[in-house]
This record gives structure tokens, sequence and C-alpha cells, in this order.
């Protein structure tokens, strides 16, 4: 018996020794202090390499080598550190973990984390934009234009244009509805406010390619606006030189709204231009964003748009000194006539959401645009084109190497009218999240046009032939198009967890049909973003697809010469959508720096385009060929640094190279109209040390000049590029009263939050851009091409309040 007994024992022992040498695991939850699942928790055991990450449920798993005790350490950013110690690791086990926000014992806690981007899609906080100077007004696009791969050379325009592609190859969403603009504006002078309204949003993302198919049919980006939702009484106040805004936010019981109206005139901002005028731009718009919950899972959302731009120029002369040191010249006009143009816009859109569980969202949606845009001027002119030079150091010589006079008519009416109704649904198991939608579209476009142009050089009228008197150029158009386009999409995000890290899949297709050319195209996409396991700031991704742009009115416009030689519009029904296939490859690094939180992204692209539509530019105004006859590629590469260069402020520095090019009926090569080789944008923020109530915000931009052409002629024909656009814009704020000043508890300042004084300095160092080209041509048919610069140095005082 002993001796059995002393068997049994050693064979225990042994068994226990051999069982220490394996492997236990260990699984659980991480949740916060109320109890929500947290994510991308990392998990290690103490002292080794051995690590885990928390899944979006807060579910977490790690094999562990079996002993007498193992700590397991839990750490999040904005999160205390957790340590769990298991006394006896011997047998699987489950260990649920439960952290606590970071506190420390300071007057004011800020608490930062740098959002792990797995897909292509950018997140943008809104409430820069408060700060920030903006010559066009305030609005999300000038700060989108700081991102990598987004360009604009014009601070009067909100259109930018993305990766080389045009500005119509940008779509906008605001609360999941496309948002339009006017078709007819052809100078940033007289576009006005951007549809977006910063007052009224809450989050910006944006996507510079290879978005998901859940994202309409543009070739270029995405830009998805979300309207505030507020959850008690909130607005501001603001007034500048440039205009002024207002807002105001309320939510009781079942019903939310917020609604803002803005007022914008660039008078004193235009006058900084070479041209004396009696510049009258008047532009207002109004906004509301209205919920209201009948039922615990029914909601019903309006938004709602009506803007009125009135623009009015009367111009009085004109001089432009431009050439090199060694040939300098100037142009001098003596201006009779004025222009008018107004462009009203109305739109609205009404969503019902039904939410039968917290997984699933199902929605209908409708939404009406209509605008009425008019342009009428009548301008003639009295110009001289002269060369200066100096035989020596004390002679000066005039000579006029151009005399004319010119005359520019146009009459232009256009009606739109757009309307939709769609579905859309949401969906989540498990690791799935399931989205799908369908929307039909319904279009009626009304298009009157009656412009021309008369010239003539030295008492001859342009061209000329020596025998008649004739217009240099002159469009007419009488179009109606009325069409129907139909659309869907399936699209699925799947998360799954490997010993190598964490996977984010998002991959969907798209189909629609014009009825219009009767074409049917058929977009798939998808992304892949990686974390991995061995270094969870190091963010991967991949993207690929297929992105149609089916043609809109402006596309379809083919200009061709009737019988007695004027050009008139023709639609063009044959015309198919443009096509490009987008491959990027990108990834981000976050780290810590003097306790600061810095990203480091970087992303490679490939665009290849085909069925292209060729345009020209001029200022901000497209004119397509109305053809497919061209084919090209955009590559390049975009990097962007963004961080706390100054603690509490986030700032970045974006910089990108790009090649853009087409070919043009298989024998053209020239670079794209919006191909400009480089691009470098900053924005700052800083503060006084020690001292906060002072702040300053600091925009700058310097790209490659772009390609242009002369009027009426194409690239075939020859182009050149203009200089390089350099602007920096610096913003000063003061903040008068707020937070704990003693004024906040006395009397009307208790119903106040900030009020902000602000100084800001537009092209603080007096560059000249050029937008565009004024063309002289002599009685040779000789052309010159005097430079349209865009404005120069500017104050402007601001006062913002916030309650």
């Amino acid at each position: 018996m002993k001796i059995r007994a002393i068997a049994a024992l050693l064979f225990i022992l042994l068994s226990l020794s051999a069982f220490g040498q394996g492997h236990i695991k260990v699984t659980g939850y991480v949740r916060d202090a109320d109890g929500n699942p947290l994510e991308l928790v990392n998990i290690r055991v103490k002292g080794t390499l051995n690590g885990a990450m928390t899944n979006e449920k807060g579910y977490y798993s790690i094999s562990v080598a079996s002993g007498d005790s193992i700590a397991l350490i839990y750490s999040c950013l904005g999160y205390n550190k957790a340590e769990r110690i298991i006394p006896q690791a011997i047998t699987d086990m489950r260990l649920n973990v439960q952290m606590n926000y970071t506190a420390l014992e300071l007057n004011e806690v800020s608490v930062t984390a740098i959002r792990k981007q797995t897909t292509t899609m950018e997140t943008m906080n809104a409430d820069k934009i408060k700060l920030l100077p903006d010559p066009a007004g305030g609005s999300i696009e000038s700060l989108v234009v700081t991102f990598a791969g987004v360009s604009s050379n014009n601070e009067l325009s909100s259109q930018y244009s993305v990766r080389g592609g045009s500005y119509d190859e940008n779509i906008v969403y605001v609360n999941g509805i496309e948002v339009f603009r006017p078709l007819l504006i052809r100078s940033g002078q007289q576009e006005g406010l951007s549809f977006i309204n910063p007052d009224l949003t809450e989050s910006v993302n944006f996507a510079a390619g290879g978005f998901e198919a859940s994202f309409g049919d543009k070739m270029s980006s995405v830009l998805d606006i979300t309207y505030k939702k507020p959850k008690a009484l909130e607005g501001s106040v603001s007034a500048s030189l440039l205009g002024a805004s207002a807002y105001v936010g309320s939510a009781s019981g079942k019903f939310t709204q917020v609604t803002g109206i803005r007022y914008k005139t660039g008078r004193t901002l235009l006058k900084t231009m070479d041209t004396d005028a009696e510049y009258d731009p008047n532009f207002i718009d109004a906004q509301t964003y209205m919920t209201y919950k009948p039922a615990p899972k029914w909601e019903v959302n309006f938004l709602g748009n009506l803007s009125v731009n009135n623009y009015k120029f009367i111009p009085h002369n004109r001089e432009t000194t431009f050439g090199t040191i060694s040939n300098p010249k100037n142009f001098t006009v003596y201006f009779d006539g004025q222009e008018r143009d107004k462009f009203q816009t109305m739109f609205g859109a009404l969503t019902l959401k039904y939410q039968p569980n917290d997984n699933t969202e199902v929605g209908l949606q409708a939404s009406a645009f209509n605008s009425k845009e008019e342009e009428s001027y009548d301008i003639s002119g009295e110009y001289w084109l002269s060369e200066n030079g100096a035989e020596d150091a004390g002679d000066n010589i005039s000579s006029a190497m151009s005399v004319g006079r010119y005359h520019e008519h146009a009459r232009n009416r256009l009606r739109s009218n757009i309307m939709n109704v769609g579905h859309y649904g949401i969906s989540r198991l498990k690791n799935n999240t399931l989205k799908w939608g369908a929307l039909v579209q319904f279009e009626k476009i009304n298009d009157r046009i009656s412009e021309w142009e008369k010239r003539d050089s030295s008492g001859y009228s342009l061209p000329q032939t020596g025998g008649t008197v004739n217009l240099i150029d002159n469009l007419f158009s009488d179009q109606q198009l009325q069409s129907t386009r139909l659309s869907a999409y399936l699209q699925d995000a799947f998360k799954f967890r490997t010993k190598q890290g964490l996977f984010t899949l998002v991959g969907g297709i798209r189909g629609s049909y014009w009825t219009y050319n009767k074409e049917f195209i058929f977009s798939p996409r998808a992304s892949l973003g990686f974390i991995p396991n061995f270094d969870q700031n190091l963010t991967l991704r991949l993207a690929s697809g297929l992105y149609y742009q089916s043609p809109f009115y402006k596309e379809l416009r083919l200009t061709q010469k009737d019988e007695n030689g004027n050009n008139i519009t023709i639609l063009n029904n044959k015309l198919k959508s443009q096509r490009s296939i987008h491959f990027i490859l990108g990834g981000d690094y976050t780290f810590r720096a003097s306790d600061r939180n810095f990203k480091v992204t970087t992303e490679l692209y490939y665009k290849k385009l085909d069925n292209l539509i060729p345009y020209t530019i001029d200022n901000v105004k497209i004119r397509y060929y109305g053809e497919n006859c061209a084919k090209g590629y955009a590559m390049g590469l975009d990097v962007k640094f963004f961080g706390e260069f100054v603690p509490g402020t986030d700032s970045w520095i974006s910089f990108s190279l790009m090649k853009a090019e087409q070919t043009i009926r298989e024998t053209t090569k020239v670079p794209m109209p919006n191909s400009q080789g480089y691009n470098i944008s900053l924005f700052f923020q800083d503060y006084f040390p020690g001292y906060k109530r002072v702040k300053l915000n600091l925009k700058g931009v310097l790209s490659g000049g772009l390609p242009v052409t002369a009027p009426r002629k194409g690239y075939e024909d020859g182009y050149h590029r203009t200089p390089a656009y350099k602007r920096v814009d610096l913003g000063f704020s003061y903040q008068l009263a707020g937070g704990t000043d003693a004024i906040m508890d006395r009397g009307f300042f208790r119903h106040l939050k900030n009020i902000w004084l602000g100084l800001d300095i537009f092209n603080i160092f007096d560059i000249k851009n050029v937008s565009s080209y004024y063309w002289i041509t002599d009685v040779y048919n000789t052309q010159y091409a005097v430079p349209n610069y865009l404005t120069g140095r500017q104050l402007n005082v601001r006062l913002i309040v916030d309650f």
C-alpha cells in the first residue's frame, strides 16, 4: 500500500509539472465606468511581449503560460491602467475588467486621443472653423483644402480639386442627402456662401478617394456632413467686415431644432483687386434642421435651405502691370456698363427613420432642389496695352502694342429642378455591419443662353476679314432636359481578428441607370484596414474600386456651328459616364512626444481614367468638350503630419506630389486642368504661453500653377501654366469674457458662454495670385494674356458671442 501511495503521488506531481509547461486561455470583457464596452484596449502579460486587444464589444482572449502567478496589464488612452494578478494559472478562466477614466487633480483636464482610421474616410473637428481666418466668410471647405491631396487656387471660391480631378468630381452629403449647387457661376466673386453652414455642423468626414459604395457616383472625393441635434439651448452670433451669422439650437422633449442665418458681402475684399469698381455682392442663406420623435422607435427629420445670391458689378477702370523686369507691360481699361446676376436656390429634405432595435435602422428619404439662375451683363471697355522699357538709366519709353475696344453681352437663364426619393437601411450582426439603399431621381432643366463678344483693334473688327463686321465669339442655347436616374447599393463592413492583428474589410457594389443615355453602370468597391498586434500605433489601409461619373447637364452640352456661322449648343445623348479605377495604399503612425499626440498619414494612389470628357477652366467655370474623347491617369503621394504642436491644440501640415495627364483624341498628351504638380498646406493653432485668452490661427497654401488655354481653344492648341499660388492668412482672437470669469455670473452675461474679438490679416504678404487671364487680340490675330489678379492684403475685424 505504501508503494502504491508513493507511486500515485509521484504520478500526480509529474502530471502537475507537465501541465505547468503548457498554456491556458484567459478571456473576458473590458468595460468603462458606465458599463460600455471598450475597443482597442491593450492587454499585456507583465514582463513579456505577449499581448492582445479587445474588439468592438470589449471582448478579448489571450493565451498565457501556466504557472504560479501571472500579472495582466490593461491599458487604453484616456483611462487609468488596470492590473490583475492570477495567483495560480492552472486552467482556462474568465476575467472581466472595468477601467476608470483618467483623473488628475487639476483645474482643467483635457483627455485627447487620435481616432484609428481603418478606411479612407478622415474625420475633422468642425469647431476649428469658428476662429479660422477665411476670406470666403467661414466655410468647411476652407479647412478641407488644407488636407493632403486637396487644393484650391482661388480664395474667393469654396470649390476645390482633389488629386487632379475637376470641381464637379466631388460629391457632398448633408445628413445623408446629396446637395447641389448652381451651374452658371463663372467667377468666385459671384459664388457667395457654401451650402454647408459650419455653425450647424456636428461632424465632418472626408475621403480623397477609395470611398465606400454607400456614397454616390463621383470620380474624386466625398464630403459627408452631419448636422447637430442639440441637447439644450445653444447659439452664437458673429459679425465682421465680410458679413454676419447667427444660429440657435434647442431641445424640448421629443423635438430638437437648429436654425442658422448667414449674410456675406465681399465688398471691402474685392476692392483690393486691380479693377476699380462699384462692387455690391449680397449673399444671404437660411437653414434649419429639425428632428421629432413621435414614438421611441420612430424619428422624423427635416432639412431646409433658402439661398439668394445677388451680385452687382459696375466697373470704372483697371490698370494691371505684368510681364518681367526686362519686358514689363501695362494694361489699362476704361469701362462702361454693368453686370447683374441673381442665383436663388431652395432645398428641402424629409427623412423618416425606424429603429426596431439597437442594431437596426431603416428609413425613407425624399428631397427637392430648385435653382433659378440669371446672368445679365453689358460691359464695354477701351483698352491700351503698352510695353515699357528704357534705352538708358534716364529715358523712359512707352510704346503702344495694341489699342482697341470690346463689348461683352449676356442674357442667360437656367432653371433646375431635381427631386428624389429613396430607402436606406443599416443592420449590425455580430462582426458585420450591413448597409443598403435605393434611390430614384427626377431631373428637369431649362437652359437659355444668349451671349456674344465684339472686339476691334486699331479700328478693325475681330476677326478681321476686310469686308464684314464680325463677332469674335457668340453662343446661343435653348435646351430642355427631362430624365430619370435609378441607383442602388449594398455594402458590408466586417471586422475580424487573427494572431497578426485586427482587420476591417469593407466591400460593396453600386449600380445606376440613366434614362437619357440609356446607360447602366456597375461599381464594385473594397477597402481593407489592418492594425497589427506587434505595434498598435500603426494602421495600414488598402482600397480599390471602380468609380463612374454619370454626365450631368453641363457635360452634355456640345458646341457646333449653325448655317450662319453662329455657335449653338446641342445635347449629346450618346455621351457616356467617365470612369476612374482607384488604387490606394496608405497608413497612419501615431505616437506621443512631449506628452502630446501626433500622427503621420501617408497615401500612395494611382487612378486610371478613361471615357473622359475634356474641359477647360476659366476662373471657376468649367467648359466641357461634350464628347468622350480622352483617357488618362493621375498618380501621386500625399503626406499629412497632424498633432499637438502646441499643447491643447490641433495643427497639421500637408504635402502632396502628383502628376495627372490626359490624351485627347489619341494624339495630344497634355496635363489635366487641375494638375498642379505639388501642394503644401498648413493649418496651425497657437496661444500665448500661460495666457490662453489670446489665440492664433494660421492658414498657408503653396501650390504649383495650373495649365490654362486661350479662350475658345482646347489643350490641343497649346497651353501655359499660371504662376504658383502662394497665400498666408493670419487670425488673432482674444477672449473678452468666458469660462470662470466673474463677469459671467452677472446680469446679461449669465446667459453667455464666450465672447471673442478677432483680427484677421488676409494675404499677409500681399502676394498677387492669378485666377485667370484676359486675352487681348491685335489686328494680326496675335494674343496677349493679361493676368486677372486675385485679392490683396486685407484686414478684417470680427466679434463672436456664444450662448
